[in-house]
């Protein structure tokens, strides 16, 4: 077994091995969604297992999971005193002075002596029990599973609550100089901790903390519960009155847009099979969102800039600054349009509802960034007279046929044809101006490991030529208007407007 097990929704039975608690390199355990039974451990590896981690197993038992085992005693809940450092202390404390007390006093005003210091030691253990325990109830207000920060970083799937100043300590007090990149939400800088881990800092910016904390709780807890190798893992946060920040793994090699569009010329661009595996690793993260995460999740902001990438140049999708719960009982959720330009779904921009197909919206355009090289809106193409959005300047292209316009020329030939129209057709088929048409992630998925991309591809092109001859058929009786659109060719006109 790896440190890092992922193992939910399997459909796994029997009982958890003790063996597994020998595993000292374990990091990551997430047993939930199976038909295990019996005691879950609490010892070895699994002494930090959070209790969600075994969540809808509904046959095991233990303090982790707080249902307690056939035949053993009932629990003892937690002592309410957090602070027995401070009892320990008040109570040899008040045990010397009464000693120094009595070492002075004797004869017949002992006695009283002696209960006057009895009283007093009393009361000083009473009100350290008391703030201990008030103390406690307000740690416990602030934020659920949580330790506190002079605690370790419990790994497994927990997260560490960083003081304010530790980050200020690793962003060089949020020096411009380590701004890696700046998005709707606020700035994002590079850190470096005290035991030299580079960690990414997101601040953001005041016109987003006065949600309260509340709701910041709520983000943090859903954007923790979406674990993948292919989703940017959250690896803490921090909470004042006056500050919210997110705490994230450093990516050495930035995100897709700086690869494809920044590159300093010592750095050798992204080669096609890099291009590929991006696409099908991204695709992978998006997949699980939709549909594996124990939170239905939408992305909402699916583009090139938030597709990260890690040492070994695999796709991590990252920025979850927007992401927002998929509501069970409808597939639309209505909210406040947010994204970025070119890469927002038509239906989105014009009713303010996303849904799942509006991150495959965002990914198919994300497709083409990959292919072209360029930005999904940019207005330097009116120089050559071309459309200003990525996916309309694409589909001119495909209706002249010049196809080799479309790859990056930093790719300088080197690619396979076939794959560059299979990733094209892939892309227009994700950015359908109807939400009904496009295949969902999971599809995509199968899609991009050549399983019924052919098939589809061939679907939309008979549906794309009947509705082309339905629109260019003259209308019956009312030949004298004059219709600008007549001569227009179904790819515009089906396309976001």
């Amino acid at each position: 077994m790896s440190k890092d097990s992922r193992l939910n929704n399997n459909s796994l039975s029997g009982s958890i091995p003790m063996s597994l608690t020998n595993i000292i390199a374990l990091q990551v355990l997430d047993l939930s969604n199976n038909r295990l039974s019996g005691p879950v451990p609490d010892n070895g590896s699994f002494s930090l297992v959070n209790r969600i981690s075994f969540a809808n197993n509904l046959d095991l038992c233990g303090p982790v999971t707080g249902k307690p085992c056939p035949g053993s005693p009932p629990f003892v809940p937690p002592a309410t005193v957090s602070s027995p450092g401070l009892i320990s202390l008040c109570r040899h404390a008040l045990e010397d002075r009464t000693v120094l007390f009595f070492d002075f006093i004797s004869g017949p005003t002992a006695a009283i002596a002696g209960g006057v210091a009895a009283g007093a030691a009393f009361l000083f253990a009473a009100l350290a029990v008391g703030f201990a325990y008030w103390q406690r109830r307000k740690l416990q207000e602030i934020f659920f599973d949580v330790p506190a920060e002079e605690d370790p970083e419990v790994q497994l799937r927990k997260l560490k609550r960083f003081s304010l100043k530790e980050l200020q300590v690793a962003t060089n007090n949020f020096s411009k100089k380590n701004i890696l990149s700046r998005c709707g939400f606020g700035k994002v800088y590079k850190g470096r901790l005290a035991d030299g881990t580079l960690v990414a800092v997101k601040r953001l910016e005041d016109k987003w903390i006065v949600s309260g904390e509340r709701q910041f709780q709520t983000e943090v807890e859903m954007i923790s519960m979406a674990v993948h190798r292919n989703l940017l893992p959250l690896r803490g946060f921090c909470m004042t009155s006056n500050e919210r920040l997110l705490v994230y793994p450093y990516m050495a090699n930035g995100s897709v847009a700086s690869c494809l569009r920044e590159r300093p010329p010592s750095k050798p661009p992204l080669d096609w099979p890099t291009r590929k595996r991006i696409a099908i690793g991204s695709a992978k993260g998006l997949s699980y969102l939709h549909d594996h995460c124990d939170l239905k999740l939408i992305h909402r902001d699916v583009k090139a800039a938030n597709i990260l990438l890690d040492e070994e140049f695999e796709a991590v999708v990252g920025d979850f600054g927007l992401v927002k719960r998929m509501d069970c009982r409808d597939t639309h959720v209505t909210t406040a349009v947010r994204g970025t330009i070119g890469h927002i779904a038509p239906e989105y921009l014009s009713t303010g509802k996303s849904s799942e197909k509006t991150d495959v919206f965002g990914y198919g355009v994300m497709l083409l960034e990959l292919i072209t090289g360029q930005r999904a809106f940019d207005l330097a193409r009116l120089a050559n007279d071309d459309d200003v959005m990525l996916l309309d300047w694409v589909r001119s292209l495909i209706r002249e046929n010049k196809l080799d316009m479309l790859v990056d020329p930093d790719l300088q030939n080197h690619y396979i044809e076939i794959e560059v129209e299979q990733l094209i057709q892939l892309a227009l088929l994700c950015t359908q101006g109807s939400p009904l048409g496009r295949p969902k992630m999971s599809e995509v998925v199968r899609m991009l490991e050549d399983d019924g991309l052919a098939e589809k591809w061939d679907e939309w092109q008979k549906v794309e030529a009947v509705r082309h001859d339905l629109e260019l058929a003259p209308l019956p009786n009312i030949n004298w208007i004059v219709d600008s659109t007549d001569n227009l060719e179904a790819f515009e006109l089906s396309g976001p407007r």
